[in-house]
């Protein structure tokens, strides 16, 4: 691991710093998101705000320029990332699009792919989706019975998706289908792009612990595919989504974002409480604070990995189960330094955060879930990086 940066590194770091003093909608460090009261609103809001960061190239910036990126390398990239949570800056609502989407068709897709559709992605023209889990293909996905049947220009879709993140906003989604039924289950699938807006295709929204509707199921009900939205070559789907995959468990500076915010804002919180004053808090908040920094740390060693021209790689599945474990730790830390709030919500009386906290808790019960369950996670750090038996 080389940890150092260049003086290039410095000097973009430094930009950014100041372009996000100069641009933020709420005081650099300090300000919070507004609360809205719809999902609706609160995309709009994101969409203004990562059109903003776009505008000054402030994203996707590890792409190529003639797709709208700086040319740059994953050093620049997790800069950008870090630099957004020192701001506090919001989240990029685009996320699926830049993290998994745009890397998997600049590694796996044709030159006219790449003109379509990368440089939407960036402003947040286009939102995407990520159509992979089903009712029975969530950690095993290579189950997944969705099936793309052959027809004159392209492919015809019929099953169910579901845990589809923003589904109702997107405007495409990566789909993983069954194109051939009599192949072993690897070897049958290919990788395909839907108009999420195309006939056929219903969304419907599932309601979470937290209230709110991120999720969503989608039905595809003989849906045309062209055939030009084809990503990797027919039956190679397995092997495209495994480079998707690689970048949603490996390097994860989303989650990062997150977690480091919020450790900023659980040091305030114990601080101006007194929870400081309990010996035991202070040993959970001391690990919060050790095990937020390892993160940081297990992202640079995947980012050094990165800068050498290497792929993410099953590794990538030891940061997932990392931060999802760690992830509900801090939580129960934040509840516990709530004390009698704890059980409180949004609108109650003397409750820290206003129900912020008690949203994250529930939110982040699902980390062990989504993205992989950590058991999968434990299977193929035992079989592909340990080298176990099945």
């Amino acid at each position: 691991m080389d940890l150092s940066p260049t003086p290039a590194q410095d000097t973009f770091r430094r930009e950014l710093r100041e372009w996000l003093r100069a641009n933020l909608p709420w005081e650099y460090g300090v300000g919070l998101p507004p609360r809205f009261t719809e999902l609706d609103e609160e995309v709009a809001f994101l969409r203004a705000w990562q059109a903003k960061l776009a505008a000054g190239r402030w994203v996707g910036v590890a792409w190529p320029e003639e797709h709208g990126g700086r040319g740059t390398g994953p050093a620049e990239h997790y800069i950008v990332q870090e630099e957004l949570a020192r701001a506090r800056a919001p989240e990029l609502v685009g996320r699926i699009g830049i993290n998994l989407a745009g890397p998997t068709l600049l590694a796996h897709g044709s030159e006219e792919q790449k003109e379509r559709w990368l440089t939407p992605i960036l402003a947040a023209d286009d939102l995407w989706c990520q159509l992979f889990s089903e009712p029975g293909a969530g950690s095993d996905l290579a189950s997944v019975s969705t099936a793309a049947t052959r027809t004159d220009g392209g492919w015809v879709l019929n099953g169910q998706k579901v845990w589809t993140s923003y589904a109702q906003f997107a405007d495409w989604g990566i789909c993983l289908a069954r194109t051939d039924p009599d192949a072993p289950k690897h070897k049958g699938i290919s990788y395909l792009v839907v108009d999420m807006r195309a006939p056929g295709v219903e969304v419907r929204p599932l309601v979470q612990l937290t209230g709110e509707a991120e999720f969503n199921e989608v039905f595809l009900t003989d849906v045309f595919v062209p055939g030009d939205q084809l990503v990797g070559g027919l039956n190679e789907g397995w092997r495209v989504a495994n480079a998707t995959l690689s970048h949603e468990r490996g390097i994860n500076p989303r989650q990062l974002v997150i977690h480091s915010q919020l450790l900023e804002e659980l040091l305030r919180l114990a601080a101006q409480s007194g929870a400081y004053d309990d010996w035991r808090l202070q040993q959970r908040l001391m690990e919060a604070y050790v095990e937020v920094r390892l993160f940081q740390l297990h992202n640079w060693r995947t980012l050094s990995r990165l800068e050498k021209g290497a792929e993410p790689g099953p590794e990538g599945s030891t940061l997932k189960l990392y931060w999802s474990e760690m992830s509900k730790r801090l939580h129960d830390t934040a509840l516990a330094v709530l004390g009698p709030a704890a059980p409180l919500w949004k609108g109650a009386g003397d409750n820290p955060g206003d129900g912020r906290w008690q949203r994250s808790w529930l939110y982040y019960q699902a980390a062990s879930i989504f993205a992989g369950t950590n058991e999968i996670q434990r299977n193929i750090v035992g079989e592909r990086v340990l080298g176990l038996p099945r």
